[in-house]
């Protein structure tokens, strides 16, 4: 008889594959799920069920995918799906950005590689064409990602119905008094001649020309100078630039300063860096001969160091003791804080700078000078009055613009805003942020900053690509008309033609003939040409989404508002949360969320960013035809999200060993019931098969309340430390002989199957919003299955909170816990003695354990047997006291069927052949 064919050898072909393959098998999951339209699946089998929406914040449509927007993208995928498995409805309709600069910059530059300039229309259909591409593409890359949604019929903001909605939210705006128009100092770029948002402002190691100039003395009409001669102040700058701009200096009025008489002339600076200034100008003879509080200099007048006019002193409160002389070089043409102060004493604001970043008439005989040029022309004209004291290179942080990475200048202009403050909108905000929860908390903190120091919104952009800013002025007084009756009359063209209808009609074929503007009465027009800001958009997605519905797919869903969950990157805080709160508040009076998670951003392995130029990228469909979406999702699960997280080939070929740990362990339980039929072969579970059973339910309390929180690290930690532990290490290896030698249909099989099959039900599901093809490759597998049927509609095997007070009190945990502790104990002794002995196989050794107290009693009660296949020898005798283990070779006969020595193995005579069996082996074999 050939002892081995009559083993329950776990079956190869029943079970998952030992090489997962998938980049090969998802695709092919893909396929099925597909076919069976998978989202709406699930979104039909949570009918009636209470919603939970997370509302998706819109990736940029001008590149393929990512890692970033990866780790974005199936973080939401992680939260819908687990949650969906709690028994939630979770509609999730995936939104794309598809306005603004960075689609323009990606077109223009894709059609001057061909050799191709287009301006207006054209540019803007070519923009429409570009966007629809990568719609495309990403859909497919997030599909391949295993991410599900309602794809065939997303949220892009250059919908037409959806261009119109964002003008209702501009037209529900200016209803309430929100949306003006004023001169106010933004961040512009001179290279792409646009004003620019905060958000699109990246900091980077600059160094500028640093220059100290002196201001003569003109005014004293307080009469503090008058017995000195050669009177200046002091002013350092790293901006050149704006200093044919200045018309005052800026003193703070409760700072102390220093009359400093050096040779022949006397310099007003602040007295703490008189010492510092000495050194670094050079006042070897430096004397301080007077001293006052700074509000003593207001509205004295010095001259401005290169033309024939004054520069006037004037307060104010961000003066520093820290940099420069105390004294600030104030241009309200080119500074925030400049400008509020030119504003408080009644300063013009010229012009002196255009768009290109070229010096105007304003700025007298530099007229003509790019700004940059001035560190040279300036400075040089500086020296040649007498006025400049040094000029010296300077490094430190400056603003840049993201998307071409050129510096920035703040440039005084008319652009539109959206008051912060008007009807305590500013305070109402700070209001809903408390009311919100935030992940990681200290996120609260950081958005609470960005509202209580934020200047008014400037919502309006110079470029052609854009939802344009419905916005006329009178032709001849030059004044705009806020009329939300014409702001509705353009939303409805443009629902009907797109947003080019603004930019490619006149006024007066926009314009009813018989209408007159409500200020003046004029009946003549000219347009606004800006649009709006991209992120007006963004914030208003909610609205649209979550509130119009503006397709009938939508209407379907089940969607309300206000979300339940906004996730994406630590820098929205001032991008998408910050405006989305904005427009709410607003105009629906609450929050647009109720929590918030912000993740960090994908680096390398050194914390280095990641570039091309670096060789570091790891681009995620390629990464996931590699190794498989499921080891990429694993990744994502893995990784810290509140932190900078990093990613590599290397990472996630060591995640690709971590996920095989837990393939391995659900493709051992799954091949184990190969014979298994759940609704006839169930049977009442031993201690041990209940013992794991409660580890698996204490495991799907633990998962579901970290899914709860979005502690998906500690989701995935624990179920391979399960897998590996409770599983591999102890419970499988412990059946194992059971399972394979008892007979097929023998109790103790079965109840070892019973349980494999309980704990495969909840293992699977508790992975399965994380491994999404492995789980469904493994449900599809699982005895009892319904052909047909996926995971993705299953709920988590959650326990009630009697049946955990029930295992908290079982004796089962605490006499599983002593006996796995001295079993790790007794290997570890063991470990030696066999590297002493030569002794290879733990099958050939007899122990001897003595122990004490409860350890003695859990381990003398255990079934003899059962003892020493717990500790995977021939035999182990308990002691009641203390000694360390003793190991010796075992005098008992080898089984040749189950390869154990037992003191109940005999020679038997099996169809004419003489075999040596264990008395259970034989009872197997009816011998």
């Amino acid at each position: 008889m050939d002892l081995k064919s009559t083993l329950n050898l776990p079956n190869p072909d029943f079970t998952i594959p030992m090489k997962a393959d998938l980049p090969h098998l998802e695709p092919q999951i893909q396929s099925i799920w597909a076919e069976q339209g998978i989202y709406h699946k699930i979104q039909q089998s949570r009918q009636g069920a209470p919603t939970f929406i997370l509302h998706d914040g819109p990736p940029y449509t001008n590149s393929p995918v990512h890692i970033g927007t990866a780790l974005n993208k199936v973080l939401k995928d992680f939260v819908v799906k687990s949650r969906t498995m709690m028994g939630f409805r979770c509609p999730y309709i995936p939104g794309y950005d598809t306005h603004g600069l960075p689609i323009e910059q990606a077109v223009t530059k894709k059609l001057k590689d061909k050799g191709v300039a287009i301006t207006g229309k054209e540019l803007r259909l070519a923009c429409r064409q570009h966007v629809a591409e990568f719609i495309a593409v990403q859909t497919a890359q997030f599909q391949r990602l295993g991410v599900f949604g309602l794809w065939e019929r997303p949220y892009a903001t250059l919908d037409y119905k959806f261009e119109a909605e964002i003008l209702r939210v501009f037209k529900r705006l200016v209803e309430d008094g929100y949306v003006y128009r004023g001169l106010r100092p933004t961040q512009w770029s001179p290279t792409l001649r646009t004003a620019l948002a905060d958000t699109e402002i990246v900091y980077h190691d600059h160094v500028s020309r640093a220059i100290y100039v002196r201001f003569p003395l003109l005014e004293d009409p307080n009469r503090l100078f008058e017995k000195y001669d050669n009177v200046f102040t002091v002013i350092w700058t790293t901006t050149p630039w704006t200093i044919p701009a200045n018309l005052a200096v800026a003193f703070h009025p409760e700072l102390e300063y220093a009359l400093v008489r050096v040779g022949k002339d006397h310099y007003l600076v602040l007295d703490a860096l008189v010492e510092k200034l000495s050194e670094k100008l050079g006042w070897a003879d430096a004397v301080v001969v007077e001293k006052w509080l700074g509000i003593n200099f207001e509205n004295a007048q010095f001259k401005h160091p290169i033309f024939d006019r004054p520069s006037i002193a004037v307060h104010a409160d961000y003066v520093t003791t820290e940099d420069g002389t105390g004294v600030v070089h104030t241009a309200p043409s080119h500074g925030r804080d400049d400008f509020y102060t030119g504003q408080k004493y009644n300063l013009p604001v010229p012009n002196s700078v255009d768009e290109g970043g070229v010096l105007t008439e304003e700025a007298g005989e530099f007229v003509g000078t790019h700004f940059k040029k001035c560190d040279v022309v300036v400075v040089d004209r500086l020296a040649a009055v007498g006025n400049l004291l040094l000029a010296e290179d300077y490094a430190h942080s400056y603003p840049y613009a993201e998307r071409d990475g050129q510096p920035v200048i703040f440039r005084a202009t008319n652009q539109w805003f959206v008051n912060l403050d008007n009807i305590d909108l500013r305070q109402k905000m700070l209001a809903e942020v408390a009311g919100v929860e935030w992940f990681p908390a200290s996120g609260r903190n950081r958005i609470e900053a960005m509202i209580s120091g934020s200047p008014d919104w400037c919502i309006s952009r110079q470029r052609p690509w854009g939802v344009g800013i419905p916005v006329f002025y009178g032709a001849d007084s030059g004044i705009p008309v806020l009329d939300p009756v014409v702001i509705e009359i353009i939303a409805q063209q443009v629902e009907k033609e797109g947003s080019g209808v603004w930019f490619e009609k006149s006024a007066e074929e926009l314009l009813p003939p018989e209408y007159r503007h409500i200020t003046t009465g004029e009946s003549k027009f000219v347009k606004e040409t800006d649009c709006l800001d991209v992120w007006f958009d963004a914030g208003s997605t909610s609205y649209v989404v979550l509130i119009q519905q503006v397709y009938d797919e939508w209407k379907q869903e089940g969607l309300s508002w206000p979300a339940d969950l906004y996730l994406e990157g630590s820098d929205q805080h001032r991008g998408w949360f910050n405006k989305s709160l904005i427009i709410a508040t607003a105009t629906l009076n609450g929050a647009p969320f109720r929590q918030v998670l912000t993740h960090g951003f994908v680096t390398d392995s050194e914390g280095r960013k990641m570039s091309k130029s670096l060789g570091n990228v790891v681009e995620p469909v390629e990464a996931a035809d590699r190794y498989g979406a499921d080891i990429l999702r694993y990744w994502v699960a893995s990784v810290n999200w509140q932190n900078d997280v990093p990613c590599s080939d290397a990472l996630l070929k060591q995640l690709g060993d971590s996920y095989r740990t837990v393939r391995n362990t659900l493709r051992f339980l799954l091949a184990n019931l190969y014979d298994f039929d759940p609704a006839t072969a169930s049977v009442a579970i031993s201690d041990l098969d209940e013992w794991i059973v409660e580890q698996a339910d204490l495991l799907a309390a633990e998962c579901v309340e970290n899914y709860g929180r979005y502690d998906f690290g500690s989701v995935i930690a624990d179920v391979h430390n399960f897998c590996s532990k409770e599983l591999s290490k102890f419970y499988l290896d412990a059946i194992k002989d059971r399972m394979y030698c008892d007979a097929a249909n023998s109790p103790a099989r079965r109840a070892a199957q019973t349980a494999c099959y309980l704990v495969l039900q909840k293992l699977v599901k508790l992975v399965a919003p994380i491994l999404v093809h492995t789980a469904e490759e493994t449900w599809q597998r699982i005895p009892g299955h319904i052909p047909g049927d996926t995971i993705h509609t299953a709920h988590f095997d959650e326990p009630s909170a009697e049946r955990l007070s029930d295992i908290e009190a079982s004796p089962l945990q605490v006499k599983y816990a002593t006996l796995k502790s001295v079993r790790d104990d007794v290997f570890a002794q063991f470990e030696t003695w066999k590297a002493a002995s030569g002794v290879k196989n733990s099958q050939d050794v007899a122990a001897t354990i003595s122990l004490t107290g409860e350890e003695f009693a859990t381990l003398a009660d255990i079934d003899p047997y059962d003892r020493a296949n717990f500790f995977k020898m021939s035999w182990v005798d308990v002691l009641d006291g203390e000694a360390p283990p003793s190991f010796a070779e075992s005098t008992f006969a080898l089984c040749e069927r189950c390869r154990i020595r037992r003191p109940d193995v005999e020679a038997v005579t099996v169809d004419g052949v003489q075999h040596m069996l264990s008395k259970r082996d034989r009872e197997a074999l009816g011998v």
